[in-house]
């Protein structure tokens, strides 16, 4: 998939698809998805990270009508700096989270973040693991060995690239694929688009592949469905 893919849609599209995710039907299970939310914040996202993180609030804000929806964020940044908050329903605590990380500069820390999804899944069930990160400076191999865990234990990787490293581009579609998940750009461009394709993983972590597929056509839809395993 190419940065066109993501924003072909107009802005009726999305619009549309953005208030059926609001009329869906709240999830009353007493076992809610969850959803482990990471972030890059080393020094090289700091030109966009207030940007990205309104997007990235305003997908919280479209989904908590769902309810049954868990999130739990975590980041890495500076030297071996690692953080995870606890598992909130509440858009409000997420957005206060959030709202507190700042960027320092540090090498990446991908396999700490998917170890972390390792040991989150065994205490209770993980629906989905996001990614949104613009390098890659770690060992592929041992990444990949990691997202094929997660794979077997149907924890797909959403993976969000932000800038054009094809070198990273490579590793993030890659673990994508093994882990059963999707990849996409993490295109700031097409604000409208990104939330909607983050609204429609934080559907599919909540209601699963089921719920995803009921949303109305959207190109958000289509790109996730085209890669997502059944």
């Amino acid at each position: 998939m190419t940065d066109k893919d993501l924003t072909r849609s107009n802005k009726t599209d999305v619009t549309n698809f953005l208030a059926a995710v609001k009329r869906a039907p709240v999830k009353t299970s007493a076992n809610p998805g969850r959803l482990l939310f990471a972030m890059d914040a080393t020094l090289s996202r700091a030109p966009t990270w207030d940007m990205a993180n309104h997007i990235q609030n305003e997908m919280f804000d479209a989904t908590a009508n769902l309810g049954g929806l868990s999130v739990q964020l975590c980041y890495f940044k500076g030297f071996k700096e690692f953080d995870a908050s606890p598992w909130c329903l509440d858009s409000q605590q997420l957005h206060q989270i959030m709202s507190r990380v700042r960027c320092a500069g540090g090498q990446t820390q991908i396999q700490r973040t998917l170890q972390h999804a390792l040991q989150e899944h065994q205490k209770d069930k993980i629906s989905a693991l996001v990614f949104v990160g613009d390098a890659m400076e770690e060992n592929a191999d041992q990444l990949c060995d990691l997202a094929g865990r997660l794979g077997l234990m149907r924890v797909p990787i959403f993976i969000f690239q932000e800038g054009q490293d094809r070198n990273t581009r490579t590793v993030f579609k890659e673990l994508a694929r093994l882990s059963g998940g999707a990849y996409a750009p993490f295109n700031l461009s097409s604000a409208d688009e990104l939330k909607a394709l983050l609204t429609a993983v934080a559907v599919y972590a909540a209601g699963g592949h089921k719920a995803l597929v009921k949303l109305p056509d959207s190109q958000a839809v289509k790109l996730l469905t085209q890669q997502l395993k059944d």
